[in-house]
């Protein structure tokens, strides 16, 4: 682009529209999530008021599987004292037992898909995932009295929660992928009664790949195998707005940015 061109000084907004049009809205806006860009967004600016007509992707809703321990089948794991936490490697309560595999950080950004994507402060996420063995806390055997790998925590004002956890394994006959429910605020995340949102983000093939040939996955390779986004029977309707962007190592760590698009 060239000096002369009017549009070559028009700031951020104007450099997030053009990157837009070369690789895609979706792309972009999971990039801002991770680089806490996406209030830049907005609707338009001062000098191109139009809306922007292509908005945001509104997640699907998803089923919370049968260990979501939400109080819908059994365990309520949100109505124990130190569920609101952003680690959730370890348990908490009676005992301390940490879950074991590779540092993963997950990030997700709520956005309101009916305001143009603006950010959701003040709401709570649940979120909670199988550990490297594809097992549940609260339910797989040997493990009903561990609640590792599960808690809450409330969006900031750029609608972003963090959870510090482990890759989780691929059990069979799904896609690798990690649990949420998004409720209004804090107060009202105590019962799956009260949330607005269920759904899951799937993880990356390129990712799992390298994850799964470390120790303590072995199991997860032939799982892994043997399932696709296609076959996957969440993720075979589509999963376009739930792949998550990764990136990072297996010595570093991962890490995993969603951009979420509710109803405000």
């Amino acid at each position: 682009m060239s000096d002369e061109d009017p549009r070559h000084h028009q700031g951020l907004q104007q450099d997030l529209r053009v990157m837009m049009a070369r690789a895609g809205r979706r792309q972009v806006l999971r990039w801002m999530a991770g680089a806490s860009l996406i209030p830049w967004l907005g609707c338009g600016d001062d000098d191109d008021p139009t809306p922007d007509p292509s908005g945001c992707s509104r997640i699907p809703e998803e089923t919370a599987g049968p260990y979501p321990a939400d109080g819908s089948n059994g365990p309520n794991v949100l109505q124990q004292s130190g569920i609101v936490r952003s680690d959730i490697r370890a348990s908490f309560g009676n005992t301390r037992t940490v879950a074991e595999g590779v540092l993963t950080t997950v990030t997700l950004t709520l956005v309101d898909v009916n305001d143009a994507c603006a950010p959701l402060a003040g709401r709570a996420v649940y979120l909670w995932h199988c550990d490297n063995s594809g097992e549940y806390s609260l339910y797989g055997a040997g493990i009903t009295n561990e609640n590792y790998l599960r808690g809450v925590q409330e969006t900031n004002s750029q609608g972003q929660v963090t959870f510090t956890s482990i890759f989780p394994a691929c059990y069979s006959g799904r896609w690798p992928h990690i649990h949420f429910e998004v409720y209004p605020d804090l107060a009202s995340a105590t019962s799956s009664a009260n949330k607005l949102v269920t759904s899951q983000l799937a993880l990356p093939e390129a990712a799992c790949d390298e994850v799964y040939a470390t120790s303590g996955y072995s199991q997860s390779v032939a799982n892994f195998q043997r399932v696709s986004l296609a076959t996957d029977n969440v993720f075979s309707d589509g999963s376009s707005t739930q792949v998550a962007t990764v990136t990072g190592s297996v010595a570093d760590g991962y890490v995993v940015t969603l951009v979420v698009g509710i109803p405000g």
